[in-house]
């Protein structure tokens, strides 16, 4: 055999175990678990060297897509329909997939709600060209979030949700492998580092109560076993009726000092533990990080 027909077999043989590779690395973070009151209409592989992903409000201009934040990217993965169930709705299936994504560290990157979003039938025909999204603007959700996982790989989780016209819902979700060395808008290589946030809503004064289930507290656990990492709990209020910024602060820094007492208890030590007093002053837009809560950031060194 010729010296050129050999080193096109070995390339061919590199390649194919360059793709199995990829393969088993891809294989190491599950999308995220469906909601339960779902079911599973369809399931779509997705592999493309530029599969368009949008970081900001979407429009139509002369019927080409335009965003101010937008990319093709080289991915795989797979795209999943969901119908919710009747006794639901598509905002507690939207809180369950970031719930599922803080779970696991990832940061969203971009969130949208209602005709901020763009023209639904964009988004349905164009976008992901799944037409049983075709619905109403005013009742849409978008949101796309990033992981790297521990061999390395950046996962991008990208949600939709609708309402048709006949008020039946319904959830789309991709979750795609990206290559190695693209670009992510709004990703960094540090960004890695941090995995969180944990939101712990608490109520009490003198003493406190939180909700941190086993779950969470062993995952926080996890995350913060590695040597030199910091644990950061971000303390928040709400403001109520007649009350000052200073009281409202204080029963804020209350809290966050009360629940790192909690964790020194579960192994962390006080000294990686850091309390950032935010009470009422920064408001976020997700439901599920309202009122009176600590949000646990655990950093990597």
């Amino acid at each position: 055999m010729s010296d050129f027909a050999c080193s096109g077999l070995f390339r061919a043989m590199v390649a194919g175990l360059v793709f199995a590779l990829s393969a088993t690395a891809q294989a190491e973070l599950a999308a995220p678990a469906p909601f339960k009151q779902s079911s599973l209409f369809i399931t779509t592989q997705i592999e493309s060297s530029g599969h368009l992903v949008l970081f900001s409000p979407m429009r139509e201009v002369r019927n080409e897509i335009r965003s101010d934040v937008m990319a093709r990217l080289a991915v795989k993965g797979q795209g999943q329909l969901f119908e919710v169930s009747r006794d639901s709705n598509r905002q507690a299936a939207l809180d369950h997939y970031l719930r599922e994504l803080r779970a696991i560290g990832a940061t969203v990157l971009y969130q949208c709600s209602g005709v901020v979003c763009g023209r639904n039938n964009v988004w349905a025909n164009q976008v992901f060209q799944q037409p049983r999204l075709l619905g109403r603007d005013a009742e849409q959700d978008y949101l796309v979030a990033v992981v790297e996982d521990g061999s390395g790989t950046r996962w991008l989780t990208l949600v939709y949700t609708v309402t048709r016209g006949n008020l039946r819902e319904y959830v789309w979700v991709e979750h795609l492998a990206v290559a190695e060395g693209a670009g992510i808008p709004g990703f960094n290589a540090s960004a890695g580092r941090m995995l969180g946030p944990v939101v712990v809503p608490w109520s009490g004064g003198i003493t406190h109560r939180f909700d941190l289930s086993l779950d969470n507290r062993r995952r926080l656990g996890d995350w913060a076993q590695q040597e030199g990492t910091e644990v950061v709990l971000a303390a928040f209020s709400a403001l109520q009726d007649e009350e000052s910024l200073d009281s409202a602060l204080q029963r804020a820094q209350r809290a966050g000092e009360a629940l790192a007492e909690v964790l020194v208890k579960t192994g962390i030590t006080r000294d990686r533990i850091r309390i950032i007093t935010v009470g009422p002053v920064v408001s976020v837009e997700s439901p599920d990080r309202r009122g009176d809560r600590v949000e646990v950031v655990v950093i990597k060194r």
